[in-house]
């Protein structure tokens, strides 16, 4: 554990304080006809946009928590970062050096980063073992068959699988949550620095849930990991996450530390998802729904703010004018013109003299 440890952390280039992940404008639309012509010549028409314009960063060793509805562009970006799909716009930077360049090419990256699925079993080849799937990314890559298999059961073991029993097994002998330990010791073959976890533990029963998570947090401090954390369950985010990001129809409308966002939400569509989380107290009862409507359509979004066609704050203004993520201070930043001051929203804060 510990020589693991010190290969991950001896492939740090610029220190504590430069960001493990810079991303930078990121750009996704599906479908669409490329219109010719006029200011947006190239532009597509009746694309779905599924993510635009998202900007964020992940320090190394934290935990980033990404929440919002279905169909806001999470995994989306996930599969950005990824490379599983291509951009249409937007950069994505790993520990100072731009993905997809010659001081970083993709198969240095896939080294650097992976990704655990929602889907435990359709993410595992149901034609390999749980011995060659472990060791399959570190062979592609040009570890010895026998030191391959070697690290296998170690990460299988770790996981907290007997190997003895587990490694000649195929997906369709295990359980849900056997599935995923195994992909998650797949994901950590390669001795990654950053773990994208997409709705890992959503399929999972909660008694599993709950070991998995834990698994995770183990395996974390073990390896000096750094996560980000998809998921609809605000209480699993708030178990693992150092810091939050709330994404609506494909933008971010708040980020923070994970302990502020909870107690404090300045986002109105931030504090409509803290207010539908169950509760277990009897006294706590929801007269009324904190969130009203469907989200609009990704192909034809509203102006101005997205979130103004559902939010009970909303002002002329809010249709106008688009809000900038801006810093409210602690690391703390919302697109809101409520937030934004000198935006001409009733309620907006004023500006400094």
């Amino acid at each position: 554990m510990d020589q693991l440890r010190t290969d991950i952390a001896s492939r740090d280039r610029g220190g504590p304080a430069q960001p493990l992940l810079a991303v930078r404008d990121l750009v996704k639309h599906f479908g669409g006809r490329r219109a010719w012509g006029g200011a947006k010549a190239g532009a597509r028409r009746g694309a779905v946009r599924a993510v635009d314009g998202v900007s964020f960063d992940v320090a190394k060793g934290e935990t980033l928590g990404i929440v919002g509805e279905s169909g806001c562009g999470k995994s989306t970006v996930a599969r950005l970062i990824m490379q599983i799909i291509a951009a249409d716009a937007g950069e994505v930077v790993f520990d100072g050096e731009a993905v997809g360049t010659r001081a970083l090419d993709l198969t240095t990256y896939r080294r650097e980063v992976q990704m655990v699925f929602q889907d435990s079993y359709a993410s595992l080849n149901p034609r390999l073992t749980v011995e060659d799937t472990v060791a399959f990314g570190p062979r592609v890559h040009g570890l010895a068959r026998r030191a391959a298999i070697a690290r296998a059961h170690d990460l299988i073991s770790r996981v907290g699988l007997d190997p003895a029993r587990f490694a000649a097994r195929y997906p369709h002998e295990l359980s849900g949550g056997q599935r995923q330990r195994v992909n998650i010791a797949r994901a950590l073959a390669l001795q990654p620095r950053l773990l994208i976890l997409d709705e890992a533990v959503s399929a999972l029963d909660k008694s599993i849930e709950a070991q998995v998570l834990n698994l995770l947090v183990d395996l974390k401090a073990a390896f000096g990991l750094t996560y980000m954390f998809i998921s609809h369950d605000l209480n699993v985010v708030r178990f693992m996450s150092d810091r939050v990001m709330v994404m609506y129809l494909g933008k971010v409308a708040e980020v923070g530390a994970c302990d502020v966002i909870l107690r404090d939400p300045r986002h109105p569509y931030t504090a409509a998802l803290l207010a539908s989380m169950p509760s277990m107290d009897p006294d706590r009862r929801t007269t009324e729904a904190p969130l009203f409507g469907d989200p609009p359509n990704p192909i034809d979004p509203p102006s101005g703010c997205r979130f103004h066609t559902r939010c009970k704050l909303a002002a002329p203004v809010c249709a106008a004018t688009a809000p900038p993520l801006a810093d409210i201070g602690a690391a703390h930043r919302v697109a809101c013109l409520m937030a934004t001051p000198g935006s001409g929203h009733p309620q907006a804060a004023p500006e400094a003299a």
